[in-house]
């Protein structure tokens, strides 16, 4: 449970005495780090005890393509011309194993990826591969707390913290830097975007000593680390009267915390930003703009090589829900699209897919590529916040997937969100995919053993988005349980099914919510923190759904690029799947589908609840080919999920029965 895909299995290979001499070429700390590893893996996948050196003459030589000489041919180095410092080469020849690229950091991904072809029993003498990352930036943001908690976690608490303080036992940190390292992740920020106590002070020299002993642990996996601030920072921690971006004083506050950031770790990343949304304080405070502000801390940063990743959740949480003109849909688009061009050249803009909230179904955020003069990330949730929350089953590849295959049409016809944010359509110096990570103390590290998955294919994914979702399960599945054909096949069906099995018996056709506030989990129809001004959904006797066209809704379909706005707009080309996200409509409008939406509603989530009887039955079939711990945990895991999915289907249906008053055609029973 503890080691997730990094079991390192035994397994039969006739290149089995190549792994008797591994000859690392430097001594850095990421070289440190690879031997490290390598001594773990060989040790336990065939029962050698590697022996290390510096000679050239080994048959498993990894190094810099500097250090490599004449191992390297002039064809080989050519192709290192135009590639990152991350890519690697993977080769075999005239009797040697090379691992090389142009970087420590490449060196460590390329005997990560050499592993995982050895646990998957590829010939390794066979091999020659030159990989290179689609992103740059591939990083996890920690919601962690001072006191221990994690917001949004549903994993045990946090493997920072504990009790007020940093932990001192870091060694669970330097495990979680592996596994990061061993799928391409390179950034990570390590306490939670809500800023409000004693967290403020991490920028102070009263934390800063430990948090570079992290930041050490990082490094040493080629991970760069963040830290997460309160705008109000200069007031909280030294009293100024003010926290105006503008303000000489607080500038100078603001480098001078840098400046002493950057003493303890010279290869700092910079902050994470929440600004002016649900009410964490901002610029908007002193009449200024998110540029304004991301600009001051970008000042800051840059003689250090910093940046400045500004988070565009930005909404009114007070809004009045009747008042169309306050749609939290075309919030982030609204503050930020008039801004492109004003933004420093360190900061980023982190946006999530969706323009609501990690929701199981909605429509991919149009502001994503649509500043053509602004750096951008997208914002995925590895933590099933409204998934499931690592109770339920939800393999999230799939829908991250469709995300970034999206077609924007910004510079026409093949736009996609996946080169966009690599940073192939615009002109960025900095792009790349960020998420919330679902890791806490547990032993299995997120607490259904199975949501290791959603980690795992994150930085999979991030590094190579071409990768099926298909390919991503069954990588998983062999690292971390066998590669048995039987479990392979039970287990990758479960993953590949359980998005839409999650959707079915939840929220409908991208209506979203309907969630129990706060927690986030299990049923409440008329349920949102903040719809003290009516419900979400808009349900009434004759309909539901939202109206978000640019003739009698509220214009949200206006800020997507044509062909998108009038695919979404229109109500007979607009996706059954988002239908309700766009329009209002009655009961018995007909899906494409040829089902009416009472009857859609009906349907799925009685089929829903069908199917994770299923996914236990399938499960059971497991119990000889997994081990008893590991077996019983998602076999809770998945008791708990078949309780969530009756209670969503009877409250929906019956809900939606009394609400319309139109039963169900097949006569089923509505509790």
């Amino acid at each position: 449970m503890y080691n997730m895909w990094l079991q390192y299995n035994p397994v039969e290979s006739k290149n089995k005495d190549m792994w008797q001499e591994v000859a690392i070429l430097n001594d850095s700390c990421i070289a440190t780090s690879i031997k490290n590893e390598l001594t773990i893996a060989i040790e336990k996948m065939f029962q050698v005890k590697p022996a290390y050196s510096t000679s050239n003459d080994a048959k498993i030589v990894i190094g810099i393509i500097d250090e490599l000489g004449e191992l390297v041919d002039k064809q080989q180095k050519h192709k290192f011309a135009d590639i990152s410092d991350e890519s690697f080469l993977i080769s075999y020849q005239n009797d040697q194993l090379l691992v090389t690229g142009k970087s420590d950091k490449a060196l460590l991904y390329g005997v990560y990826h050499l592993l995982r072809e050895v646990q998957h029993g590829h010939d390794i003498t066979k091999l020659n591969l030159l990989d290179q990352p689609k992103n740059s930036l591939r990083m996890l943001n920690q919601w962690d707390n001072l006191d221990g908690s994690v917001e949004r976690g549903y994993s045990g608490n946090s493997i920072f913290y504990e009790n007020g303080k940093i932990v001192k036992d870091k060694s669970r940190i330097k495990d979680y830097a592996r596994f990061l390292a061993s799928v391409g992740i390179n950034a990570i920020s390590i306490n939670n975007v809500n800023v409000w106590k004693e967290e403020t002070y991490f920028i102070t020299k009263k934390y800063l000593p430990e948090i570079k002993e992290i930041a050490d642990i990082f490094r040493a996996y080629g991970i760069t680390l963040y830290l997460s601030i309160n705008f109000a920072s200069p007031i909280a921690i030294d009293g100024l009267d003010t926290a105006d971006p503008l303000d000489v004083n607080v500038k100078q506050w603001w480098k001078d915390r840098v400046q002493e950031i950057c003493h303890y770790i010279p290869d700092f990343g910079g902050f994470v930003v929440k600004a002016d949304s649900e009410h964490r304080p901002g610029p908007f405070t002193y009449d200024r703009d998110h540029a304004d502000g991301s600009n001051m801390l970008a000042e800051a940063l840059a003689p250090y090589g910093g940046k400045v990743i500004w988070r565009c959740f930005v909404y009114n949480c007070v809004q009045d829900w009747r008042d169309r003109s306050t749609d939290r849909a075309r919030a982030a688009y609204d503050h930020f699209k008039p801004l492109d061009g004003k933004f420093h050249e360190n900061v980023i803009l982190q946006i999530k897919n969706g323009p609501m909230d990690f929701q199981v179904r909605e429509p991919v955020s149009p502001l994503i590529g649509a500043m053509k003069k602004t750096n951008q990330i997208i914002e995925f949730q590895v933590a099933q916040e409204y998934t499931g929350q690592q109770r339920d089953l939800c393999y999230l590849i799939p829908q991250w997937k469709e995300v970034l295959q999206f077609d924007t049409y910004i510079k026409g016809k093949g736009t996609t969100i996946e080169d966009i944010v690599a940073g192939r359509i615009h002109p960025y110096k900095y792009s790349g995919i960020a998420a919330v990570s679902n890791i806490g103390n547990d032993e299995n590290w997120t607490g259904n053993t199975l949501a290791q998955a959603n980690l795992y294919g994150y930085g999979r994914l991030t590094w190579n988005p071409e990768l099926s979702s298909e390919t991503i399960a069954n990588e998983w599945i062999q690292q971390t349980f066998t590669s048995n054909e039987n479990v392979v096949n039970v287990l990758g069906d479960m993953l590949l099914n359980s998005w839409e099995i999650y959707e079915n018996y939840t929220a409908p056709l991208g209506v979203g919510w309907m969630v129990t506030p706060n927690t986030h989990y299990g049923p409440n129809i008329d349920g949102y923190e903040y719809s003290r001004w009516g419900t979400y959904h808009f349900a009434d006797r004759d309909g539901i759904g939202v109206d978000r066209t640019k003739e009698t809704g509220t214009g949200y379909t206006s800020q997507y690029e044509e062909p998108n706005q009038s695919t979404y707009n229109n109500l007979d080309s607009c996706p059954d799947e988002l239908l309700l996200f766009f329009h209002h409509v009655p009961y018995k409008y007909t899906l494409k589908s040829g089902k009416t939406v009472i009857q859609h509603i009906y349907d799925t989530h009685f089929l829903g609840y069908e199917q994770v009887e299923q996914l236990v039955q399938q499960w059971e079939t497991m119990k000889d080919n997994i081990d008893p711990l590991r077996y019983t945990n998602i076999r809770e895991r998945l008791a708990l999920q078949i309780r969530n999915a009756r209670e969503w289907r009877d409250q929906i249906n019956t809900y939606f029965y009394r609400k319309s008053g139109i039963p169900d055609e097949k006569g089923r029973t509505f509790y």
